[in-house]
């Protein structure tokens, strides 16, 4: 996807589960002047997300001729970019696998099986540990219950765990960690590969924003 002539500037502020895409979509892109992967689950506290998305991406006022958002609207990031200094291009749909898969296939894979968990690559690599911080069940450590109690009452309502595969990286090594995930709670796995059309259409629409805002500006 080189296609950049370097006199534009791109910056990337997006949720470190999307970097195994991201690095693959951006590699040999020189128009990228920023890149930073903020961490994973921000949106358990939506309020804290937002705050930290406005000042990521308005300190990049004056640095960057667009910024591409690695991010859906995540409970809390819905109509975000009417507020920010700098034109800035974000996914589309509510979550991270929406924009991945599209929305219409997450759609269309959750009507197949309701209790299904979706791991992308970014996903895989953090394992048991990344659906206990996904879903809050380290918050009565203090209390003596260990986040497993609850994991495995709550993944009792699940069936599949679906790999959702990007291509990308080394996949054999994502795909063998999804399924230990799967094995682990007692899932059955499931592949459905999947690409990176999906975010590279907003990730070039971000470019193709940074090089007519730096015409502009010539």
């Amino acid at each position: 996807m080189d296609e950049g002539n370097g006199r534009a500037r791109l910056a990337i502020i997006a949720c470190e589960i999307l970097k195994p895409e991201l690095e693959k979509l951006t590699e040999g892109w020189d128009d990228v002047v920023h890149k930073e992967y903020l961490e994973f689950a921000l949106h358990i506290n939506p309020e804290d997300l937002r705050a930290k998305v406005l000042d990521k991406v308005n300190a990049l006022q004056g640095k960057a001729d667009a910024v591409f958002l690695g991010y859906a609207t995540c409970q809390s990031l819905s109509g975000i970019t009417a507020h920010l200094k700098v034109p800035t291009v974000m996914l589309d749909g509510d979550d991270c696998i929406a924009a991945v898969l599209g929305p219409v296939e997450y759609a269309r894979q959750k009507s197949l099986c309701g209790g299904t968990w979706f791991n992308t690559p970014g996903w895989a690599l953090r394992g048991i540990d990344g659906a206990i911080k996904e879903l809050h069940l380290d918050s009565m450590v203090d209390q003596g219950y260990e986040p497993k109690y609850f994991l495995d009452m709550l993944f009792e309502n699940y069936e599949r765990c679906l790999y959702v595969d990007t291509d990308v990286g080394d996949g054999e090594r994502y795909e063998r960690l999804s399924r230990k995930f799967a094995e682990e709670l007692g899932l059955r796995h499931e592949n459905r590969p999947c690409g990176t059309a999906n975010l590279a259409k907003f990730l070039v629409r971000a470019r193709e924003m940074a090089r007519a805002n730096a015409s502009k500006a010539q």
